[in-house]
């Protein structure tokens, strides 16, 4: 169960890095052809989200890895979740149901990340 975690942690810290790094650098005209969400967002707000999943990303690796203050990977986790389901309720808002099931899947990636890391597989 550990290495199954692992692959998803790795698997949810590469989406997040990718997504987190896009929105964090590109401004939102650059991004929203492919995110068309961010039209009812400021930069700034676009600007942050990139950077909270970003953070999450490192959270969920890097901890675990150097085994310092490694309470942070399930708070990373949990964090993700807490941001899937913003981001499930801005794409529902907007009838964007595709975003959704990706969304639930992130969510759920991250549930069972945030469970197996606070629960019986802690570090």
């Amino acid at each position: 169960m550990n290495v199954i975690l692992w692959v998803v942690q790795a698997l949810l810290a590469a989406t997040f890095l990718m997504g987190g790094l896009t929105k964090a650098t590109k401004s939102r005209s650059e991004l929203s052809g492919k995110m068309p969400w961010v039209e009812d967002f400021s930069d700034g707000q676009v600007k942050t989200i990139g950077i909270v999943e970003v953070l999450a990303a490192v959270g969920l690796i890097l901890p675990a890895l150097t085994g310092i203050l490694t309470v942070l990977t399930p708070l990373a986790a949990a964090g993700l979740v807490i941001t899937m389901i913003g981001a499930t309720i801005v794409h529902a808002r907007r009838g964007e149901y595709p975003g959704i099931a990706v969304n639930i899947v992130l969510l759920v990636m991250a549930a069972f990340v945030a469970w197996g890391r606070f629960g019986p597989y802690a570090f």
